[in-house]
Parts: C-alpha cells; structure tokens; sequence
C-alpha cells in the first residue's frame, strides 16, 4: 500500500470479494526517524507510508511497515546509478518490481503466512498452455505490464491485479463510493521516489564519491565525427534529449548516441533516431523460453512505457528486427515483447 488510490481501492476490492488482507508499506529511501513512525507524525518523508496505515486501519485490517531499504540500495540504487555511469538510462521501477516488491514481498507474506501479494498495477493475469502470463490492463492508457516483465511465472501464480478490468475513472469512481473523496481528487506522481525534486544529476553527484573525476566536460560531435560544442558531462544526457544541450546548430538537434568511454556525445536529426533493430539481454525463466510455439503469430514490442507496440519482422536470439522504423531506442531501457495482450518476454536494450 503506497497511501495512493490504487493500491487503496485494490485493498477495498479484496475485502468484498471475501478475502482475509495484510497491508504492506515498505520503506525504500528515507531519513526518516523511528521516532517518527513510532508517535505516527506526518513529516514530508512519511505522509505516504502514514495515509497507507490509516487507509488500513479505517477498513479494518492490520498493517505492517517493512524496512527494504538495505536490499532496495543494494539492488535497485547500485544499478541505477552504475547503469547511468556506463552512459544507459536505466528504468528502476522495472528492477524493483521484480527484486523487491515481488521478491522481497513474497518473503514477507510468506513470515505473515498469507497466500497471495496484490498491488494497484494496472495489469491481468492469464493462463494459457499451462503457463501463467502478464496480460495487459483494460485501461490501455494506463496499462503498467511494461514494468512488470520480469516477473517469473511462480511470481505471477501468487499475486492478483484487482485493478485489472478496471479503468482509472471507475477507480476514482469507487474511491467516491467509499467516501475517499481526497484521494479520488489526489494528484499522481510520476517521480522516480529516491531521486528527490526529480534531480538525478544531483542524486549521481551526491552518490558517486568519485563524480566529478568521472564527469567532465566533453565534445558533441556529429555522425562523422565532425566537433560541434561542448557538453557537459555525458550522464547529464539521454537518446532522444533535444532540450538542455546548451548548443544552436540553427537546426533542431537531438542526442543519437552516448559513448562514455571517449566522454563524446552524437547529434543529428530527428529521423537519425529511427532504427529498424535492436540487441537486448533477455530474463531468464520468462515465457519465451518455455518452449511456445509462436511460429506465425503476430509479436510486438515496445521499447518505452508511453510508446506504442511496434510489429517485430524477426526475432533472433537477442536481436529483434522491427517491420517499421522505432525512434528512440535507449539502451539501458526495457523492450517488452508481446503476442496480442500476453507478455511473452522482455529485456533490457543493448
């Protein structure tokens, strides 16, 4: 339970479908103290986590606040800033839905001896040979399977998607009903939730002891090499940025490519960003190496959350050839393979 709607009317929807629920917040990156949580006082850090508790304890069920912060920093914090210091741009929430809120959660539930995890994703789960998959959301605007591939399929056979059939206005809708008018009306944060003010850069100069040996200014060139300006450090930067580079070209300019080891930094046009192919290191134990037989079916994939899903011409190994163009291919992203509404794999862009 975030102290969101989602996560809120999930838990509302549960207890009428007759299920015994456990809330669960966890901590990930805070300074909170445990005074703090102990007095329940709503400092900027815990307004979150203390909505999450009172949300619980209004419908009747108990409440737990797990402390995940080791494993998150561990897991989720070290990629997240390795990845931006190798010149990707990782997407955490893919990294932590997987490792910790199903793999460490599951743990937990195991401990509260509950049999099933549910959260406020906007995902469905379906069967199909045997096999359990991701299905995308009736809400095809708001559909949140891209950050849920790497889910296994044990993962999948013990969690439920309350919000699945359900559009983002008929959940507001039912947060009305049950008089959680506030939270109906409650603006949604699109923030990564350990960068704070949304500052990566800041967040990479203040965890990276050696950053600014790391991060100097660099040359922006163009495709065959020719020296256009200069930039400033090559994390300050992402494939497809056009705004914040610091150069007029006369023309519009975006970022084609990112070369760390020469600190060099590649401009073009908005057509040098299409590409008919990718390389991407796949998760194992996901649904395409279960032996399907998808010989003529229909493949998509989608290589950003808000991009739409491109029809794949071939898939070799770890190579995806696309029937049309795709812009923007960033590694250190996800593309996320689908077959209709079922998520066969993903990985994340090479």
């Amino acid at each position: 339970m975030s102290g969101g709607i989602d996560s809120t009317v999930s838990a509302m929807l549960l207890l009428e479908q007759g299920y015994e629920v456990v809330g669960a917040t966890f901590r990930t990156f805070d300074s909170m103290k445990e005074s703090c949580i102990a007095k329940e006082k709503g400092c900027c850090t815990i307004d979150s986590i203390m909505e999450a508790k009172h949300n619980a304890q209004r419908m009747g069920f108990e409440h737990h606040i797990v402390d995940f912060r080791e494993p998150f920093r561990r897991c989720v914090i070290r990629n997240f800033i390795d990845e931006y210091m190798a010149g990707r741009t990782p997407n955490p929430c893919v990294l932590c839905n997987s490792e910790i809120k199903w793999g460490e959660l599951l743990r937990v539930a195991d401990e509260m001896g509950c049999d099933y995890i549910a959260t406020g994703h906007y995902a469905r789960i379906a069967e199909r040979d045997g096999h359990v998959f991701l299905r995308t959301a009736a809400d095809t605007r708001k559909d949140q399977t891209y950050f849920l591939w790497r889910l296994t399929e044990e993962q999948l056979r013990r969690t439920i998607f309350p919000l699945g059939d359900y559009t983002k206005d008929q959940v507001r809708e039912i947060a009305r009903q049950h008089g959680y008018e506030s939270l109906a009306t409650k603006r949604e944060s699109q923030e990564i939730c350990f960068i704070p003010n949304d500052d990566y850069r800041a967040f990479l100069r203040a965890n990276v002891p050696d950053y600014d040996d790391r991060v100097r200014e660099g040359e922006y060139i163009d495709k065959a090499g020719k020296i256009l300006g200069h930039h400033q450090g090559y994390v300050n930067y992402t494939i497809g940025q056009r705004k914040g580079l610091g150069i007029a070209l006369g023309a519009p300019a975006y970022i084609t490519h990112i070369d760390p080891a020469t600190n060099r930094i590649t401009l073009g046009s908005n057509d040098d960003l299409l590409s008919s192919e990718l390389t991407f290191r796949p998760a194992e134990g996901l649904s395409i190496s279960r032996d399907l037989d998808i010989s003529g079916s229909r493949l998509t994939a989608k290589v950003r959350y808000r991009s739409l899903a491109v029809p794949i011409k071939q898939i070799d190994g770890s190579r995806i050839v696309f029937a049309t163009p795709v812009w923007g291919i960033t590694p250190g992203q996800s593309v996320v393979i689908y077959q209709d509404d079922l998520v066969l794999a993903g990985g994340i862009i090479i």
